[in-house]
C-alpha cells in the first residue's frame, strides 16, 4: 500500500536545497570543461596531421594546434583554479547529510528518538544542522535561507510507528534501492559499450599503423587514433563506470537486506536503533562515493 507520506527533495529543510544546486552546478561545469578539454585535445591531434600553407611561410593549421592547445591550457588553469570537482562532492556530501538528518528525525530514529519531547528534539536537530552547516566549506556552498523543520516531516513525525515505518521503507529504502539498482545497470552497460568502443580504436589504430608503414597511406591517422584512444580512456576514468556499477550492485543488495530487517520492527526501541543503522548504511554508500572521486 503506497503511504501519503513522502518525505521529497521539496519537503526537506532549506540547506538542502542550497547543497543539492551547488553540487549539480559543480558536477555540471566540471564534465563539461573535461569534455572540451579532451575534445580540444583531440582536435589538436587532427590539425597536426595536415598542412594548410598561406604563404610562403605560416602553416595555418599549425596555428589551429596552437589554439587549441591554448584552449587546452586554459580550461586546465581553470578547472584548477576554480575546482567545480569540489563544489560537487562538498555539496553532495553536504545534501545528504541534511537528508539522512531529516529522515532521522521525521521517522524517529536516533539521536531522535519518540519519547522526546518536541520542543528538545527541534532544538537537537537544529543543532545537529548547525554542526553540518559550520563545516561546510564557504567557498562553495551558500545557505541564505533559516533552519527550518518542515511541516512534513513533523507530521510523519507524529504518526504511529506503522505509518512512520511504512512511508520509511517506501521512500526512503525502497526509493534508494531502486535507484542504486537503476544506476547499477546503466553503469555496467555503459562500462561494457565504452570498452567495446576503445578496443575498436586500439584496431582502427593497428591498422592505421601498418597501412602508414607499407607507405599506403602518408596521412598521420594512427597519430590521430592514439589521441582518440587516450581521450577515450580519460573519459572512462573520469565517469568510473565500472567501480560505480560496482558499488551500485553493493549498495542495492545492502539495502534489500535492510528493508527485510526493518519490516518486522514493532517497537520504538528497536525502531530507534535498527532505523538508524539503516542511514549509516545508506551514509557509508556516500563516503565511499566520495572516496571514489579522491575527495578528502
Amino acid at each position: 500500500m503506497t503511504s501519503t507520506y513522502q518525505l521529497a527533495d521539496d519537503h526537506l529543510p532549506s540547506p538542502f536545497k542550497a547543497a543539492d544546486s551547488a553540487s549539480l552546478r559543480g558536477q555540471a561545469r566540471y564534465m563539461r570543461a573535461t569534455r572540451l578539454r579532451l575534445s580540444f585535445a583531440v582536435l589538436a591531434a587532427v590539425l597536426a596531421a595536415i598542412t594548410v600553407r598561406v604563404g610562403e611561410t605560416w602553416d595555418l593549421a599549425a596555428l589551429c594546434v596552437a589554439f587549441a592547445f591554448i584552449a587546452t591550457l586554459s580550461i586546465e588553469v581553470w578547472l584548477l583554479v576554480s575546482k567545480p570537482e569540489r563544489a560537487w562532492y562538498d555539496g553532495r556530501a553536504f545534501a545528504e547529510s541534511i537528508k539522512t538528518l531529516s529522515w532521522r528525525y521525521a521517522v524517529a530514529a536516533a539521536p531522535f528518538p519518540s519519547e522526546v519531547p518536541e520542543h528538545e528534539v527541534d532544538r537537537l536537530f537544529i543543532s545537529e544542522v548547525g554542526k553540518i552547516i559550520s563545516e561546510a566549506p564557504a567557498d562553495s556552498i551558500a545557505v541564505r535561507s533559516p533552519v527550518h523543520i518542515t511541516e512534513r516531516m513533523r507530521e510523519i513525525r507524529r504518526s504511529p510507528l506503522s505509518v512512520r515505518r511504512g512511508a520509511y521503507l517506501e521512500w526512503r529504502i525502497e526509493d534508494q534501492l531502486q535507484w542504486y539498482a537503476g544506476k547499477a545497470d546503466v553503469n555496467i552497460s555503459l562500462a561494457g559499450r565504452w570498452r567495446v568502443v576503445l578496443i575498436a580504436i586500439e584496431a582502427a589504430g593497428i591498422a592505421a599503423a601498418i597501412l602508414k608503414a607499407g607507405g599506403t597511406i602518408s596521412f598521420d591517422l594512427p597519430g590521430i587514433a592514439a589521441a582518440l584512444l587516450g581521450a577515450g580512456s580519460a573519459w572512462f576514468a573520469v565517469r568510473q563506470y565500472e567501480a560505480l556499477g560496482r558499488a551500485y550492485t553493493f549498495a542495492a543488495n545492502d539495502l534489500s537486506i535492510v528493508h527485510a530487517r526493518l519490516q518486522r520492527i514493532d517497537a520504538e526501541d528497536e525502531w530507534e536503533r535498527e532505523a538508524a543503522d539503516a542511514e549509516e548504511a545508506i551514509s557509508r554508500e556516500h563516503t565511499m562515493w566520495r572516496a571514489s572521486r579522491g575527495a578528502a
